[in-house]
């Protein structure tokens, strides 16, 4: 078993959901981003996505597009990155890390420099915003190859065929993008998401994750019941850039947003 296939099925034994939590590398200073890592974690977290930064993050709103500026301004680079995995390794085999960002910095250090300084690291997988499936058959296989688990991005608008495709492509899990629009958008419709979720959980046995409008512990709960885990991001990257210049409190006020989440979606089992 990998990482992914560990931590899915020691949940589904304590009938848990997975909590998936995204920061970003470097955010707001790089001594700062194992601890966080860390105490996520120790709070309830179960997967890490790493954000690598980025000067162009079309994807992002933007609570997210200026913890890249902030990470960047600190010389964060994808290097940098899989060092920050490394160190987290040092006291944490076992919680999986997705590096999430776009496929640039990647093109630029090589595809095959690239998967093996991740496996290395001991990433687990990745989430490239800018590499759809359709392109992403070069690195996708060398990531398989070295065990690692390419993750691609379903949406709202992902037409059926398309979407048999993207979770015949995924390994780890899904990550199903539930709003229309970029990270930090909110109004969730949930009956649409579980029709769409009972849609693609019949397509594959990989887990749906859901992202994008889940903020705290009443919209991760109601994720929790319709998915097989939810995603949060935004409103952890909002607690950083509140508290730029003071890390004891973002580390205190992220571990507190992660307890109440945690709570919220295990008051759902």
């Amino acid at each position: 078993m990998n990482r992914f296939e560990k931590c899915f099925s020691t949940l589904e034994g304590q009938g848990k959901k997975a909590l998936v939590v995204y920061i970003v590398a470097g955010d707001p200073e790089p001594g700062l981003t194992v601890d966080l890592m860390h105490q996520m974690v120790s709070q309830g977290a179960n997967i890490i996505e790493l954000g690598v930064p980025f000067t162009d993050p079309e994807a992002e709103g933007p609570v997210i597009q200026l913890a890249h500026e902030r990470a960047l301004r600190s010389r964060t680079t994808l290097t940098n990155t899989m060092s920050m995995v490394r160190e987290f390794r040092q006291q944490d085999s076992e919680t999986p890390i997705v590096l999430m960002g776009y496929v640039n910095p990647i093109e630029a250090m090589g595809y095959a420099v690239f998967v093996e300084k991740a496996a290395e690291s001991g990433v687990d997988g990745t989430i490239i915003v800018n590499l759809p499936p359709e392109e992403g058959e070069t690195l996708g296989n060398a990531m398989i190859e070295r065990g690692l688990s390419p993750i691609y991005l379903l949406s709202p608008t992902t037409l059926d065929a398309r979407a048999r495709m993207i979770c015949e492509q995924s390994r780890g899990f899904v990550y199903y993008v539930s709003l229309k629009g970029t990270t930090g958008a909110t109004n969730l419709n949930y009956p649409e998401v579980e029709q769409r979720v009972g849609m693609f959980k019949a397509m594959t046995a990989t887990p749906i994750l859901v992202g994008f409008g889940i903020k705290d512990a009443e919209s991760a709960g109601k994720i929790a019941k319709i998915s097989d885990g939810a995603v949060v991001g935004t409103a952890i990257v909002k607690i950083v850039a509140e508290n730029e210049s003071e890390p004891v409190v973002i580390l205190q006020k992220v571990g507190a947003l992660i307890a109440d989440i945690r709570a919220g979606m295990d008051s759902v089992r």
